[in-house]
């Protein structure tokens, strides 16, 4: 192979190299753009179940037989260490729910319920520790051996049943 033979050959490596370089870009940038657009459809589903299971219990304020006087969503709370957030919270003057709420359950959320949320919750809201905590998890979609495992480990199991919805009628009809 001759020296031009070689200079042209590198010359070709390195416009293809540049070639798949950019290619490679505008792929990174598409799987990037995917990515965002996956994770709004998920975030999307779990707003939907937590709007779901929200407005069913806050009509009636009943969970498991117990009444409870207070419910509200989406409680955050943090300290130097440690930051978490509760799907749906329901205090009565002796008994605090804290409900988990997904789209699809799978076992580690029960498992993060039972460990992570619960310990989390004592150290972030210290006012409720005389309280009696009861755990639950809601979900569209739970395996039935899920369900069975979260009800041996004494968790309310919340599911969509039936055709539930609310009616509301404009102000000035």
């Amino acid at each position: 192979m001759t020296d031009q033979e070689l200079k042209d050959l590198v010359a070709s490596l390195a416009i293809s190299q540049a070639k798949t370089d950019e290619q490679m870009n505008r792929n990174e940038a598409k799987l990037t753009k995917m990515g965002v657009l996956l994770g709004n459809i998920s975030n999307n589903q779990g707003d939907v179940a937590e709007e779901f299971f929200y407005n069913s219990l806050e009509d009636k304020k009943d969970l498991a037989g117990i009444h409870y006087d207070f419910i509200d969503k989406n409680w955050k709370s943090s300290t130097k260490n440690l930051r978490d957030e509760f799907d749906i919270v329901m205090v009565n003057g002796k008994d605090i729910a804290i409900i988990e709420v997904k789209y699809k359950a799978h076992e580690k959320d029960l498992e993060k319920l039972l460990t992570k949320k619960q310990e989390n919750f004592k150290e972030l809201f210290p006012i409720y520790k005389d309280y009696t905590h009861h755990l639950a998890l809601a979900s569209f979609y739970m395996p039935p051996e899920l369900k069975e495992k979260a009800l041996e480990n004494n968790v309310i199991v919340l599911q969509r049943k039936g055709d539930v919805m609310g009616t509301f009628l404009p102000k000035n009809p």
